[in-house]
């Protein structure tokens, strides 16, 4: 058998036939486009008739280039809601549908960055050169791709990593009334994020600008900013776009999951989602149901937050932790949308407005509150310095309501009230100044073992400070020792009582 020949690369000459045979070889096929005219177009709604080749969530274009998001298909009708401004669309003008549903930037590229729920850039950084999109909408893993939630995420909030602890892909909600601390508490976890290299992502929906500018620059003023993305789709931005921020925002994250990356995102907050999307169901005719919510308000958040988890090992390993924040109202728990969210989340964070107006930031309710994960996404040694502090906080708010009716009280409950309000102003804490794990297992084994005992409460403040500095000042080895083993072995805990016992003498030096 005869060897191939190799062929020989064209001339000129060859080259100019091959393109002439190509042309002459051009056929023509017109592609089938989806058309369609508004007949109907106020409140950020549109009505549009002659799409008939089109999907739920699809995106269109008007004349104007507005974009728009298909949500209503009915039999010769679209009910499209209006991403943008909504004023230059008139009745009669074109509508062409773009054969994609909505999808949004994703990659490190949008790190550091602010953006819209369309992944446009919003500061003056120039524009975003991403690598990959996804939709935002996604349907979420299933248990088979899931592992069980073992390690913790610690927040730098006391109160938060000792009572109700956060463990990497859980669910925790933050709730309370308007001016709690709820975004305080969500950005204070965000700036703890760095040293453990876990990537964020907050969604401010419905917020003033004025607030969001002021977290943007909490968040550059502490390094945070770097490792963090910020979607916002504020109260000025259409319905529409305040609907679509969440999803959008937890598509970002799940690009950073599924590369095997822990994420923490915040939503902030999902009141005000609920309400965009109540109006834009309200506008679409669809049948208003409790409170004029729709029937599917419910999955409206539960498809939403089911997308965090821990994925498999097989999947990465990767982690994203949801933080969504609901404002109630006069402190009621049992309204329509808290409700829904609490049953859908592995636990809560309440915040009461009594604590917050009477100095005690954070503001975090010990018996409302809840991590039903809890102990499991605790390191050993917090386990064993914090796990009696909940019920003896708990306790303590009974028992001072008790003592307001001015009765004689024994002994033992004299000492569970003194015990109970020195802890309290041991989970004081400043903003925008979280606390390292290894700082908090100290502070809580000295809480637990009766170095408080002889401190009156506004001296409990100026303890702390004294023994986290005589801690990183002449005790760094026992840190170290602390934050390799997680556990408080025989010899930590000799250490830890040559700290204590030292830190308590430079109080006694200064009248403590």
């Amino acid at each position: 058998m005869s060897e191939p020949v190799a062929e020989r690369p064209l001339d000129d000459r060859g080259l100019a036939a091959a393109l002439i045979q190509a042309v002459r070889a051009f056929e023509f096929r017109l592609q089938p486009v989806s058309v369609g005219t508004v007949i109907e177009v106020g409140d950020g709604i549109a009505r549009i008739s002659g799409l008939h080749d089109i999907m739920v969530s699809e995106l269109i274009q008007f004349e104007d280039e507005t974009l728009g998001l298909a949500l209503n298909l009915e039999t010769d009708l679209v009910g499209a809601a209006v991403l943008g401004d909504h004023q230059h669309i008139t009745e009669g003008s074109s509508v062409r549908a773009l054969g994609r549903i909505i999808s949004v930037p994703v990659g490190r590229a949008l790190l550091g960055r602010v953006v819209d729920p369309l992944g446009r850039p919003l500061d003056d950084a120039g524009p975003i050169v991403a690598s990959n999109e996804r939709p935002i909408e996604r349907v979420a893993p299933g248990i088979v791709d899931r592992e069980p939630i073992t390690q913790p995420l610690i927040t730098g909030i006391k109160a938060i990593d000792a009572l109700v602890p956060v463990g990497r892909g859980q669910r925790e909600l933050i709730v309370g009334d308007r001016q709690t601390g709820k975004t305080t508490l969500a950005i204070d976890a965000i700036l703890h994020q760095h040293r453990d290299d876990v990537l964020c992502v907050y969604v401010a929906i419905g917020q003033k600008l004025s607030s969001v500018a002021q977290v943007v620059a909490t968040l550059r003023r502490h390094g945070a900013l770097e490792h963090t993305v910020v979607v916002i789709a504020d109260a000025s931005a259409p319905a529409a776009l305040q609907y679509v921020a969440p999803y959008a925002g937890c598509a970002i994250a799940e690009e950073f999951m599924e590369h095997g990356r822990d994420v923490l995102i915040v939503y902030d907050d999902l009141t005000k989602h609920a309400w965009a999307y109540r109006q834009i169901s309200l506008l679409l005719r669809r049948p208003p149901g409790r409170e004029a919510f729709p029937g599917d308000i419910f999955y409206l958040h539960s498809r939403l937050l089911e997308r965090a988890g821990r994925m498999s090992q097989e999947l990465g390993g990767g982690s994203m932790t949801a933080l969504p924040i609901i404002e109630t109202q006069m402190g009621d728990l049992a309204a329509y949308v808290p409700t829904n969210v609490i049953s859908i989340t592995d636990g809560q964070i309440f915040l009461e407005g009594e604590l917050f107006h009477a100095g005690v930031r954070p503001a975090i309710n010990a018996g409302l509150s809840v991590s039903r994960v809890a102990g499991a996404a605790q390191a050993p040694a917090m386990k064993a310095v914090a796990g009696q502090l909940r019920l003896a906080l708990a306790q303590y708010r009974e028992l001072a309501a008790f003592a307001q009716f001015g009765a004689e009280l024994d002994h033992r409950t004299q000492e569970a009230l003194d015990h109970g309000a020195r802890l309290v102003e041991l989970f004081k804490q400043d903003q925008h100044q979280p606390v390292e794990m290894v700082d908090q297992i100290v502070l809580y084994y000295a809480a637990a073992h009766g170095y408080l005992a002889g401190l009156t409460p506004q001296r409990i403040g100026a303890f702390g400070q004294t023994l986290l500095r005589t801690l990183h000042d002449s005790y760094q080895g026992l840190r170290n020792a602390i934050e390799i083993h997680l556990e408080l072995t025989p010899e930590i805990e000799q250490a830890l009582h040559l700290a204590l016992a030292e830190a308590l003498s430079a109080m006694q030096d200064v009248g403590g």
